[in-house]
């Protein structure tokens, strides 16, 4: 495994990161937003090293998680993690493309799929340099009708799909969630603080949903003197105090 290091979560729930697979404040936003209920049958696809399940592992949510990523490191990490908190009755890890889940993943029993995905196109902007950030960054194996797709077949009827992207790519992640019968329901922008413009966006689609959907507050990360907001330090959690 490439040179690593443990980020303590919190509540005796550590993630294993690396220089390649780490995790970022649009990750934390989003495991906050999706919040599976705790019965739920969860797949986040894409996972890298696995903050998003450790977290709700750490918070006490879902019944069972499963984790996907096409890339040996990040799984590695995530089954270091899994050993390290004694996780293995509750989170799962699957090496594999989200293109390719059928005959790996039981398709359409599961209650919330969610992915933190590539944003920027294939052929958008300046390439990173590797293989890892190149994947992670770039829609080289997961364009946002891949990730509808997979969701669509992982999900059953009124399952939630739940993702994060950039604002400027948000009529693509709404045409992609219908193209695959997953009915944009809500919706939240999120700004750095007040007076900026939004650079994140969390949206949930729900499988065989009817149109209507709720736009939520912003979502402000810092207060005009620069501290974290009230709901920015309930979105870190433990994770603030270490």
């Amino acid at each position: 495994m490439a040179q690593t290091r443990v980020e303590y979560l919190g509540l005796g729930i550590s993630a294993v990161v690396s220089k390649a697979h780490g995790f970022g404040t649009d990750a934390l936003l989003l495991a906050y937003f999706a919040a599976p209920k705790r019965k739920d049958k969860v797949c986040d696809l894409g996972t890298g090293c696995g903050i998003i399940p450790l977290l709700w592992c750490r918070d006490g949510l879902a019944e069972k998680i499963t984790a996907v990523d096409i890339q040996p490191a990040a799984c590695e990490q995530v089954r270091a993690a899994i050993e390290a908190c004694a996780l293995e009755s509750k989170l799962s890890i699957v090496e594999a493309d989200l293109r390719e889940l059928k005959g790996r993943l039981p398709m359409g029993v599961w209650d919330l799929v969610s992915i933190n995905p590539p944003y920027k196109a294939l052929n958008a902007g300046i390439k990173s340099r590797g293989e890892a950030d190149l994947i992670a960054r770039h829609e080289v194996f997961c364009s946002l009708a891949d990730a509808a797709a997979a969701a669509s077949g992982l999900l059953n009827f009124g399952g939630r799909f739940c993702l994060c992207h950039r604002p400027e790519r948000l009529c693509e992640v709404f045409a992609a969630m219908r193209g695959a019968g997953i009915e944009p329901k809500r919706m939240r922008l999120v700004a750095q603080s007040p007076g900026k413009a939004p650079w994140l966006v969390l949206v949930e689609g729900r499988k065989g949903g009817k149109p209507g959907m709720k736009i939520e507050p912003e979502l402000l990360i810092n207060n005009e003197d620069g501290s974290y907001t009230e709901e920015m330090r309930a979105v870190l959690g433990s994770y603030r105090n270490n």
